[in-house]
Order: structure tokens, then sequence, then C-alpha cells
């Protein structure tokens, strides 16, 4: 990795944007990389049009996991849930930047896991459909 993209790493971890917490997010979730020790939380809330109105994190681990939860904060605030479901470990390594190895590589897509989880959780709970406790996919729409 370039010492550019090491000193941009290490300004996001030192300096964090976006970290803390929000009083009543909409789309929440948490996880850690056992392997590590990092740990990840994220909390968005949503304006009427389900656009990222704020977005918090919080956490603990190495600069890479925590460096890259604060640039996806940047990333998602003002976009869509739908955009934000669509943002892939792509986006998320070129925010980063350089090469990681594999070890670092989980500690980078920590944030995105996080993020993912929590936005299709939400999507979840306001589609209108039951889930079957065997599968993800839906099996039919609630009745009213």
């Amino acid at each position: 990795m370039s010492s550019i993209y090491s000193e941009i790493i290490l300004d996001y971890y030192r300096y964090p944007r976006n970290k803390g917490s929000l009083p009543h997010p909409q789309i929440q979730a948490r996880d850690s990389n056992p392997l590590c020790g990092d740990i990840v939380e994220m909390q968005l809330e949503l304006d009427e049009k389900n656009t990222v109105k704020d977005v918090k994190f919080n956490g603990q681990g190495c600069a890479i996991s925590q460096a890259s939860a604060s640039m996806l904060t940047e990333l998602v605030k003002g976009k869509t849930v739908d955009d934000v479901r669509k943002i892939s470990k792509e986006d998320v390594l070129s925010l980063i930047g350089g090469q990681l190895t594999a070890v670092r590589l989980k500690c980078a897509l920590l944030s995105l896991k996080v993020l993912k989880t929590g936005v299709y959780n939400y999507i979840g709970s306001t589609c209108g459909c039951r889930r079957s406790p065997f599968s993800a996919a839906s099996i039919a729409p609630e009745s009213s």
C-alpha cells in the first residue's frame, strides 16, 4: 500500500468522520470480526423519501476497519436506501486504495457488511412480506 493511502487511512482513523450515535435511527446494525477483534456499528436516519439524512458509526479495532467505516459514512450520506444497497466491495476498496492482504480485506469490508445487514433488515421490515423461516425469500404478501 502506498504511503499516500496509508496517510489517508491514518487520518480517518485519528479523526473519524460521523462517529457517534443517532437518537432514533431507522437502520441499525452491528457486527465484529472475531479474528482481529474489530467491531463496527452503523446507524442511519432516513428522510421521507428513504434518503440517508444522517449516518453515524461506532466501533473499535484496527485503523483499516475504523477508517473504512468513517469513509463509508461519507459515501452513503445523501443516497437513497436503494443506492446504498448497491454499494459494492469494489467501491469500498477504491476508497481505501492500495492492495490489502486477505486478513486486512476482512477488516476493510466489515463496515460494508454491517451497512448491508442493516439495509436489508430495513427493506425486509418495510416491504410487507412474510419471510420463510427456511430461506430469505419472500413467500407471500401479508394479508391486511
